[in-house]
């Protein structure tokens, strides 16, 4: 299925809508950092459902709540296809039920998609094939809430472009929608720094504890609320790189797991390192849920 269709309209974008790709990594000497979706797999997925190509830019959802209206002429316009993954939610077309997680499904020229609140996770993703074509900015379309580079955070009465570039459509219609368990457990390996808090010994405290996710979680990181865990060795350290999904312990002794959005360098010691693979389910924990740790190295 090809599209005719060449914007989409914001009617309301939900509490924080973001136009997300897979990012701008390599730029980390200049101080940005990479962003992108916070949960990449479920991006790269609605872009595969779609015919896309992974690195295709889509929108972030944070709790849902985008109505958009598919702007062109109803009489000259095939359908856009469109895939939602991520923190499922129900989907409306025209206020009528429509489509499904994970399962491409067409939208007609003048129609309005509404998406729900998610019950369970926190981001949801929108893929559309062409791919969100605004302006690129350090090679990529992701908006960055630390820096402020990229496009800004969606608003109503925003009309985005569509694109045409877009691959063969996939052999499959629908793939395995996602869960997000309660408590949320995040396979973690020791960090660079888990001896100034006793080595092994805190990694076991760290694990055997549960951290209530708090409100002031965002893009840049996860912030927990739970057990403190007290530094060992008190001296100053130097500001080091830090990646997504490093748990670092500021003073107060909470840790917090950085995000997509997380800065390049940072002062409080990394105690341990969620798995590369499930950053992006951290980015799916939600205030007041209770989020584990299990140690996998």
């Amino acid at each position: 299925m090809d599209t005719a269709i060449r914007e989409l309209e914001i009617l309301q974008p939900g509490p924080l809508g973001t136009i997300q790709d897979l990012g701008r990594p390599g730029y980390a000497q200049l101080g940005v950092s990479p962003s992108g979706a916070a949960d990449r797999h479920a991006l790269a997925l609605a872009n595969r459902l779609v015919g896309n190509a992974d690195p295709a830019a889509g929108l972030e959802l944070t709790l849902g709540g985008l109505i958009a209206r598919f702007s062109a002429d109803p009489a000259t316009a095939a359908p856009a296809l469109v895939a939602i993954t991520g923190a499922g939610c129900s989907i409306t077309i025209d206020d009528r039920p429509a489509g499904g997680m994970c399962a491409p499904f067409p939208v007609p020229a003048g129609a309005t998609l509404s998406l729900g609140t998610p019950p369970k996770g926190l981001r949801t993703y929108l893929a559309v094939r062409g791919g969100i074509a605004v302006p690129a900015v350090l090679g990529s379309r992701s908006t960055d809430t630390l820096s402020g580079l990229g496009p800004p955070p969606l608003a109503a009465g925003r009309r985005l472009p569509i694109g045409t570039e877009h691959m063969a459509l996939p052999s499959v219609d629908v793939a395995p929608a996602a869960d997000y368990p309660d408590p949320l457990v995040l396979p973690i390996s020791p960090g660079p720094r888990a001896d100034r808090f006793g080595g092994a010994d805190a990694l076991d405290r760290l694990c055997a504890a549960s951290y209530l996710v708090t409100p002031d979680s965002n893009r840049i990181g996860v912030r927990l609320h739970g057990p403190i865990i007290p530094q060992l060795i008190t001296s100053e350290l130097p500001s080091e790189g830090l990646i997504a999904g490093a748990i670092q312990i500021p003073a107060g002794g909470q840790p917090v797991v950085f995000l997509a959005d997380h800065p390049v360098t940072g002062g409080y010691p990394v105690i341990a390192v969620v798995r590369a693979g499930e950053v992006g389910l951290a980015a799916q924990a939600r205030p007041g849920q209770l989020l584990r740790f299990r140690r996998v190295g």
